[in-house]
C-alpha cells in the first residue's frame, strides 16, 4: 500500500464513522442540523446571507455508503455559506491557486500584494480567518486549505475557489478532511460534474449539491484529533516507503554493477592453476605484436609508461596482471568524411560507426554507410569485426559508450576501436569497458572546456588481464547472471 493509499483509507474510514466510536452522550447530527437551520435563518433575517432556493431531497440511490445511526446525510450547502464578492478598491492580499501548497493543503507563507488597478478579473471572493478554500478547477489536485492566519491587507481569493464559511457546529478541519476523501474526490471529479478536457472544473451548483455524512460536533472533533494523530505516522511511513521504493528501483542496476565489479576483480569465478597466469598470457601477446611489426602489418609504437601503484583501482588475484590497454591491444580512430559531399554518402555500402550507434552491448548494424570514394579519399582504416569501440567525444552522457562490433566497419573521428587479438576474449574486454565507463570523465577532466577523451588516454588505461580460459569462464558467468538482473527491472 502506498502512503497515499493509506492516507485515503484513513480518510474514508473517518467519513464513514469507522475511525472513532460513537458516543450516545454526544447527541445526534439531526439535533446539530436543526441548530444549524436556526443559525441560517438568523443570518438571513440579519441580511448577512441571502435566502437560497431549496435543494432537492436526498434520494436513497444517491447514498454512497452506510453511516452510523447518530449521523445524518446533508448536502454541502446545508452546512456552509460564503461571504460574497467585491471588486477591490484598495491594495489587497490576493490568494490564487499558486498560493496553496497542495501537498500539505496549506497556504504559502508569502503574501501576494496587488494594487486595485492591477487586480485580476478573478480577484473577487471575500474570505476571513477559518474559511475553507476549495479549488473547483482540476479538483483532483487538492488545491484546498483553511485560511489559518491574518494578513497585512484585506484578503481576496480567486473565483477559481469555492470559499466556504462553516456554520456553528461544523468543524472546519473535519470538513477539509472530508473534501480530501476518496468519496468526495470521486464525486467532484466525476465526468458528470467536472466539465472540460484540459482543465476540468466543477461548478458551484454541482459542488454544493455534494453529499456530506455529518456526525455530531464532538465526534467531528474526535475524528480530526484521530486523523492528526495518524498523519505523522503516515509521514514516517512515506519516508520508509520512499526509501524502499528507491532501493527496489536501484536494486537491479546496483546488482548488475556489483556483479560486473566482482567479475573484473577476479571474485566471480575461481582461479585455476592449470590455466596459467596473466603474465604468461601477456608475454604471448608481446610475441604476437613483435611478429606483426616484423611482418609489416602494424607499426612499432612509442613505449607506454610503467604502471604506477597509485593507478591501480583495486586488488586482483596473483595469477592476473595489470597491463595498459595499448600494450595488450592495437587501437585506432577514424574520420568523418565531409557531410556536404554527397558522393561520400549517397548509395554508400561500407559500414561507418558513430557514437550514436554505440549501445553498450553487441552492435549488429549501423545506421549510416559511406562509399568507397569516402574511404579512399579520407584514408579511413577498416576495423575488424569483434573490435570493441568506445565513444571519445560528446560530453558526460556519451563519453565511454561502447559496443562490440559484429561486422567489419569504418569509424568516425569520435570513436576509438580496440582491435581483437588471439589472447583476449573481447567480450571480457567489453564488460571491463562497461565497468570503466563512469570513470572516463575522470580521465578526461580538464582536457577541454567540454571534456573528452582521446586514443592516447584509452591506450594508457589500465586493464586487469586474467588467463584466457578464466576470461572465458568470467564471460560465461556474466552472460548467465546479468540477464537475471534485467528481469528484475
Amino acid at each position: 500500500m502506498t502512503p497515499q493509499e493509506l492516507k485515503n483509507s484513513i480518510l474514508q474510514l473517518a467519513i464513514q464513522g469507522k475511525l472513532v466510536e460513537q458516543r450516545p452522550e454526544e447527541g445526534t447530527a439531526e439535533e446539530l442540523f436543526r441548530e444549524i437551520q436556526k443559525e441560517k435563518q438568523a443570518l438571513i433575517k440579519a441580511g448577512k446571507i441571502k435566502k437560497e432556493k431549496p435543494l432537492p431531497e436526498i434520494a436513497e440511490e444517491e447514498l454512497p455508503f452506510e453511516i452510523p445511526e447518530t449521523w445524518k446525510w446533508v448536502r454541502l450547502r446545508n452546512i456552509v455559506f460564503n461571504r460574497g464578492q467585491e471588486t477591490p478598491e484598495e491594495e489587497f492580499c490576493y490568494i490564487d491557486i499558486g498560493s496553496i501548497d497542495n501537498k500539505r493543503q496549506s497556504l504559502n507563507e508569502t503574501e501576494t500584494l496587488v494594487a486595485p488597478e492591477n487586480a485580476p478579473s478573478r480577484a473577487r471572493k471575500l474570505v476571513k480567518y477559518g474559511d475553507i478554500l476549495y479549488s473547483t478547477v482540476r479538483p483532483y489536485l487538492h488545491n484546498m486549505c483553511i485560511i489559518d492566519r491574518t494578513f497585512s491587507h484585506k484578503p481576496i481569493a480567486s473565483t477559481g475557489f469555492a470559499a466556504m464559511v462553516c456554520y456553528t457546529g461544523i468543524n472546519n478541519r473535519f470538513l477539509l478532511y472530508y473534501l480530501m476523501s476518496p468519496s468526495f474526490d470521486q464525486y467532484a471529479n466525476n465526468t458528470e460534474n467536472a466539465k472540460g478536457v484540459a482543465y476540468p472544473a466543477i461548478n458551484d451548483d454541482r459542488l454544493y449539491r455534494a453529499l456530506i455524512a455529518l456526525p455530531p460536533f464532538a465526534e467531528q472533533k474526535r475524528i480530526v484529533s484521530k486523523i492528526e494523530e495518524l498523519l505523522p505516522l503516515i509521514d514516517r511511513y512515506e519516508k520508509a516507503w520512499t526509501r524502499l521504493e528507491d532501493f527496489n528501483k536501484r536494486f537491479p542496476s546496483d546488482m548488475q554493477k556489483s556483479i560486473l565489479q566482482m567479475a573484473i576483480q577476479g571474485k566471480l569465478v575461481e582461479q585455476r592453476p592449470e590455466e596459467g597466469t596473466g603474465e604468461e598470457l601477456y608475454q604471448q601477446i608481446q610475441k604476437e605484436k613483435l611478429a606483426l611489426i616484423k611482418a609489416g602489418k602494424t607499426k612499432k609504437e612509442k613505449p607506454l609508461p610503467e604502471i604506477a601503484e597509485d593507478e591501480l583501482p583495486f586488488d586482483i588475484p596473483e595469477t592476473w596482471k595489470w597491463v595498459r590497454i595499448g600494450d595488450a591491444f592495437t587501437t585506432s580512430s577514424g574520420t568523418t568524411p565531409l557531410s556536404s559531399n554527397t558522393a561520400y554518402y549517397l548509395d554508400g555500402e561500407i559500414n561507418w560507426v558513430r557514437t550514436t550507434d554505440l549501445n553498450n552491448g553487441i552492435l549488429r548494424s549501423c545506421e549510416v554507410k559511406i562509399t568507397k570514394k569516402a574511404v579512399n579519399e579520407c584514408k579511413l582504416d577498416f576495423i575488424p569485426r569483434s573490435s570493441v569501440c568506445i565513444a571519445m567525444y560528446g560530453g558526460a552522457g556519451t563519453i565511454g559508450k561502447n559496443a562490440l562490433i559484429e561486422f567489419d566497419t569504418t569509424i568516425n573521428q569520435s570513436v576509438c576501436a580496440i582491435h581483437p587479438n588471439n589472447y583476449c576474449n573481447m567480450k571480457y574486454l567489453l564488460f571491463y569497458m562497461q565497468f570503466l565507463r563512469p570513470r572516463w570523465m575522470e580521465y578526461a577532466s580538464g582536457t577541454r572546456k567540454d571534456p573528452n577523451i582521446n586514443k592516447v588516454i584509452i591506450k594508457k588505461a589500465v586493464f586487469p588481464l586474467p588467463p584466457l580460459a578464466e576470461q572465458k569462464r568470467i564471460v560465461a558467468r556474466l552472460e548467465e547472471l546479468l540477464p537475471l538482473c534485467e528481469k528484475l527491472k
